[in-house]
């Protein structure tokens, strides 16, 4: 596409509105305000945003147990999808009516925002605004995870742990599209039948996150003939995984991305509790790794926004790998954010949550 930039008399909006906490500790802190938002910078466009997606990211840091909160006021939100109504100086990669999908490191939350070109993809052709929100952190998450750290390929034996969330179903079809081998775990009955009718997953490879969780990890992989998991992609961590890492084959590769069992369903966080799990967190020991040959590694994937260069083709491999748009689960007007993110947070939706602006 060839840019331009934005004609001298095309007024902008003054201004916008955005979900803002004045700092991180409690969702009930998050407040609807309006704001006014300057021109596109240097290497900037400006998206009119139609739909935002929501990420535990986003609750995580709100809560203030994220890595990467940001220090005092914070918009959240790390994706969504609009149409292009600027270009700021030096951007030749789009032009004013473009539909786009745009990662942020945080301030997603909002109607209108600038964001460097290079954080900024083409919706394919036939998604939705909403699909398209819904896409680039947990597909890119997906693909990261499971390729260039992972290493997943045809025939690997894959664990994918909440395996019917938004991370989750992206990595079921990646791993479909690899010929691997997964074996999808989930927390609630509705959701195992789910995808079982939806991925044509064999019974004894989708399992519930219960008491009986180990004896069915072992049937998983007697049912698939392996003596162990090539690869175990997980966001809960907590107490089912000691009982994964002990199932990874020699030269198996746990990647770990999350620690959901930490986070809890209120609105602020409970420091007993969170206590009680740092205590009884699991501790790989890596000389015991040694002589199992086994591997972990952990990744946040925002760090990848300090990178930026790397992006364009990072979203172009995943896309490759994942084509399809993913399932929306639940969508809910921008006003109704804290109710919308209250929701993901219970662990009772399945696929993506979205706002619509």
């Amino acid at each position: 596409m060839l840019g331009r930039m934005q004609p001298k008399d095309h007024a902008l909006p003054d201004s916008r509105r955005l979900w803002r906490i004045d700092r991180a500790g409690s969702l009930a802190r998050l407040a609807l305000i309006e704001e006014r938002l300057a021109p596109p910078a240097d290497g900037e466009v400006h998206v009119e945003v139609r739909a935002i997606g929501l990420n535990f990211a986003d609750i995580f840091a709100c809560l203030g147990l994220y890595s990467a909160t940001p220090q005092g006021a914070f918009v959240p939100g790390l994706e969504c999808a609009g149409v292009v109504t600027a270009v700021g100086p030096g951007v030749t990669t789009f032009r004013i009516g473009d539909r786009v999908m745009v990662l942020t490191r945080f301030g997603g939350y909002a109607t209108r925002l600038n964001a460097r070109a290079e954080t900024l993809w083409p919706i394919p052709a036939g998604w939705s605004f909403a699909q398209a929100a819904a896409y680039p952190v947990q597909a890119l998450t997906a693909w990261y995870g499971l390729v260039p750290l992972g290493a997943a390929r045809r025939d690997a034996v894959v664990l994918v742990q909440s395996a019917a969330g938004g991370v989750g179903l992206n990595a079921l079809r990646a791993l479909q599209a690899l010929g691997a081998r997964p074996v999808a775990v989930v927390g609630r009955a509705e959701k195992r039948e789910f995808l079982m009718r939806e991925f044509g997953l064999p019974p004894e490879t989708v399992v519930l996150r219960d008491a009986a969780l180990a004896k069915s990890l072992d049937a998983a992989l007697a049912h698939l003939g392996a003596p162990g998991f090539d690869v175990v992609f997980d966001a809960v961590y907590g107490d089912a995984f000691r009982l994964a890492f002990d199932r990874l084959a020699p030269e198996g590769r746990y990647v770990l991305y999350g620690a959901a069992e930490f986070m809890g369903t209120g609105r602020r966080p409970n420091p007993l509790r969170l206590a009680w799990h740092y205590l009884r967190r699991p501790r790989p020991d890596p000389l015991a790794m040694i002589s199992a040959n086994r591997g972990l590694l952990a990744f946040n994937l925002i760090w990848l926004w300090g990178e930026v260069q790397r992006l364009p083709a990072a979203m172009h491999a995943t896309l490759e790998l994942i084509p399809d748009p993913p399932l929306i689960g639940l969508e809910r007007a921008f006003d109704d954010a804290p109710a919308a993110m209250r929701a993901l947070q219970s662990g009772a939706t399945t696929g993506k949550v979205i706002l619509h602006c």
